[in-house]
């Protein structure tokens, strides 16, 4: 059977439940709720997403105001 290596890096451009709990320091319900609005959100402005995962760049303009690697005034 072959063994699969997950790495997890910074520059993914998805999040996982894990990665938003460990951001915010919440607990996993709390994270998956975050991950459903904001692909809701997204759905509504005409974007695919994928069930458990969410846009790192969405995540970090909705929390952090970040835009294309600066900070929105």
């Amino acid at each position: 059977m072959e063994m699969k290596t997950i790495v997890k890096s910074e520059n993914t451009s998805v999040l996982r439940c894990g990665d938003i709990m460990e951001i915010l320091g919440i607990s996993d319900g709390k994270a998956y709720g975050i991950i459903r609005q904001l692909n809701k959100e997204l759905e509504a402005k005409g974007y695919h997403t994928v069930s458990g995962r969410v846009s790192r760049q969405y995540f970090e303009e909705c929390f952090y105001g970040i835009t294309r690697g600066r900070e929105a005034v």
